[in-house]
């Protein structure tokens, strides 16, 4: 199926950005990389990026669906209530189909992302999605392609310059000059047509 030949390298890249398979084949699980809710969670990288929605469980009521970029709130910090449950993810097949480019970057091979960025493309638009250098993912969606200066003034906006997570993987500043670094790389490559995955 098409959709899923245009997720497979996505899929791979975020599963590797962080030993994550190796982790999960082994020993945690998608929803425990989420509902640990770190910053640079693979797995709510890509769930964001494919504009997933969680089903979650309530201890004693209806379950409810929210969107993946609405569920990490900040350095493990999410929604979730006392005693709910996420109990599925929710990919859509239009979100599986479309063109991505993916930049990361770690101070060691395969240790804690310092940013993680992903951006996906259908008929000229654009959904870039800033994760790891800020506390929480941080989405930008564009009707059109952006230019250089249209990109960096939406990020601007939305992640103020003390918005960026500063931790023992990167400084904040160190962090929001790869965001802009990847995202421009992302808006650039995705701009070409056919590029990206």
């Amino acid at each position: 199926m098409r959709s899923e030949w245009r997720a497979t390298p996505l899929i791979h890249d975020c599963c590797n950005s962080f030993l994550a398979s190796f982790k999960i084949w082994n020993a945690a699980s998608v929803g425990g990389n989420i509902c640990m809710s770190l910053p640079a969670g693979p797995m709510i990288s890509l769930t964001v990026a494919l504009e997933a929605i969680y089903t979650l469980w309530p201890r004693a009521a209806a379950p409810r669906e929210v969107k993946a970029v609405d569920f990490v709130t900040g350095n493990h910090a999410n929604i979730l209530q006392p005693g709910e449950l996420l109990r599925s993810i929710h990919l859509p097949a239009a979100a599986l189909s479309k063109r991505s480019a993916f930049r990361h970057a770690s101070l060691t091979q395969l240790g804690r992302s310092a940013a993680l960025v992903i951006g996906t493309q259908a008929n000229g638009d654009l959904l870039l999605t800033i994760t790891a250098a800020t506390p929480r993912p941080i989405q930008l969606s564009f009707a059109h392609m952006p230019d250089a200066t249209e990109l960096r003034r939406a990020i601007d906006a939305r992640i103020p310059a003390d918005g960026y997570f500063n931790d023992v993987h990167g400084s904040a500043d160190y962090k929001r000059h790869l965001t802009y670094y990847f995202s421009e790389q992302i808006r650039a490559e995705l701009a070409q047509p056919g590029a990206g995955a």
